[in-house]
């Protein structure tokens, strides 16, 4: 199971705003108790990757066009630019990867 049912649930909504000028906005897979980190990764030919335990969107950071993908499609010569995660305080935030090392998703 993914996720605890008797934890609180989370929606999490990811805004976008691109090197182009362009901005969307897209759904990802709820937080619903240790699924919320998301680690952010600069891929190829501007995509940006969002991934998270569950799931992962690939960016184009130039159309602000957003998708799905599953795990094996995605390239593995990437760079870690950092995550949003919670901090010590239960506050989201964004940590950078000269402020905390990439962190493995840990099976619950």
């Amino acid at each position: 199971m993914a996720t605890d049912p008797f934890l609180q649930r989370f929606n999490l909504t990811m805004n976008i705003s691109g090197t182009e000028g362009c901005s969307s906005s897209t759904e990802l897979f709820p937080d619903t108790g240790y699924a919320g980190r998301r680690n952010v990764y600069q891929a190829a030919e501007g995509m940006v990757y969002v991934v998270g335990q569950f799931d992962a969107r690939v960016i184009d950071s130039r159309t602000c066009r957003t998708s799905l993908s599953e795990f094996r499609h995605l390239d593995r010569d990437v760079i870690f630019l950092g995550s949003f995660d919670q901090d010590e305080e239960k506050r989201w935030r964004y940590f950078s990867s000269a402020q905390r090392l990439e962190l493995p998703f840990v099976k619950r």
